[in-house]
């Protein structure tokens, strides 16, 4: 240890004791080590060594639900180390950080405008679903998808840069609910018929239906943040959330955490949008299959939830971005599958030579209907 590091110690023995109390300090160099998603334990970016995460007797089990009609408004913030929060005050993400840690940039928007919030409490996660996909895999499944931006322009590519990816755990709710709906609807059967000259009609009769539906829903995930592009994220899914681990601070090791900016009860009620959308699918589908129908219009539900839990969650994304023409385009990498969601800037020039190349094909496509 040089003197630097004696002083620095010297003038605070709660940074100290939060290095000792992580067990993460690499026993061959002192680095601190990171969670490595190759081997599932801690590796040390700076010399290379590798460790086990010590197991425990709760070691591979899942987060529990918790009841959601017990949920307090106050709960566990103990997240096994010492953490700090950090403001970005460009877009204004907030994101937890091991207090050993040290952040001038943001994450999300690459801002160097970030600063650490005092006595900000945020809820320990309940478990963790590790980061599968290493770094350079993320890049290499971000390169291909790359490849398919056939409307991207050349020099956006190039400005795109895979190695600029880090590692983010995004906050999830998960619920899980029985269902019982009631409804009430109309469906439709085709009848089809042909005239002498053999044009042909589509009669539909509409017949009234009613019944009852029961469904389990298990882990319906809701984002808990607003800072990111919801629709981008969706493309993500699905997460594997019956994959995760009892939270421990080793498997966020090295990685951000944002801290969630929506709570429970408002993540129960989008909860609920998204449950009700995918009754109105069941349902329709249950409706055609049973009554041999075509279509199914003028739903009506009443559904009643019952045995309502939660988790809430750690999930692993790697996130990039790049700045073309003054505008800032994000990417990001599911951690677990590796699918891949983003925006790309769209060449102008390209598209009309699409438009022009699908003109002539039309054309050309006419003109040998005309010639045979």
């Amino acid at each position: 240890m040089d003197e630097n590091q004696e002083w620095m110690d010297a003038q605070d023995p709660v940074r100290v004791a939060t290095k000792e109390e992580t067990d993460k300090k690499c026993p061959a160099c002192g680095g601190t080590m990171d969670f490595d998603p190759m081997t599932g334990g801690l590796l040390c970016p700076f010399c290379g060594f590798k460790k086990e995460i010590e197991k425990t007797d709760d070691q591979g089990t899942a987060a529990k639900e918790q009841r959601l009609e017990d949920a307090e408004s106050t709960g566990n913030c103990d997240w096994g180390v010492e953490k700090k929060t950090v403001i970005c005050q460009s877009c204004g993400a907030e994101s937890v950080y091991d207090a050993l840690q040290i952040s001038n940039e943001c994450p999300y928007c690459g801002s160097n405008q970030v600063m650490e919030a005092a006595g900000i409490n945020t809820l320990a996660p309940g478990g963790v679903c590790v980061f599968k996909i290493t770094v350079d895999e993320a890049g290499e499944r971000f390169k291909g998808w790359m490849k398919r931006r056939i409307f991207c322009p050349s020099e956006a590519k190039k400005k795109a840069k895979p190695k600029s990816f880090k590692g983010v755990y995004l906050p999830y709710w998960t619920f899980d609910a029985e269902t019982h709906t009631d409804y009430t609807a109309q469906y439709g059967i085709n009848h089809t018929s042909r005239d002498s000259k053999g044009n042909t009609t589509t009669r539909t009769d509409w017949h009234n239906t009613s019944g009852d539906f029961d469904k389990f829903i298990n882990d319906q995930p809701v984002l808990a943040s607003t800072k990111h592009d919801t629709e981008m994220l969706k493309k993500l899914e699905p997460f594997l959330t019956e994959d995760n681990l009892l939270y421990k601070p080793e498997y966020v090791a090295g990685f951000i955490s944002e801290r969630y900016s929506i709570g429970l009860q408002d993540g129960w009620t989008q909860a609920k949008v998204m449950i009700t959308k995918q009754l109105e699918h069941d349902i329709s589908s249950d409706i055609k299959s049973k009554k041999h129908a075509d279509s199914v219009r003028s739903l009506r539900m009443n559904t009643d939830y019952n045995d309502i839990a939660y988790k809430y969650l750690l999930l692993p994304i790697w996130i990039s971005s790049f700045k073309y023409k003054d505008k800032i385009y994000q990417f990001v990498v599911n951690g677990q599958t590796g699918r891949v969601a983003g925006k790309t800037p769209i060449s102008a020039l390209r598209v009309a030579i699409a438009v022009l190349l699908g003109i002539a094909l039309i054309a050309l496509i006419v003109a040998l209907r005309n010639n045979s």
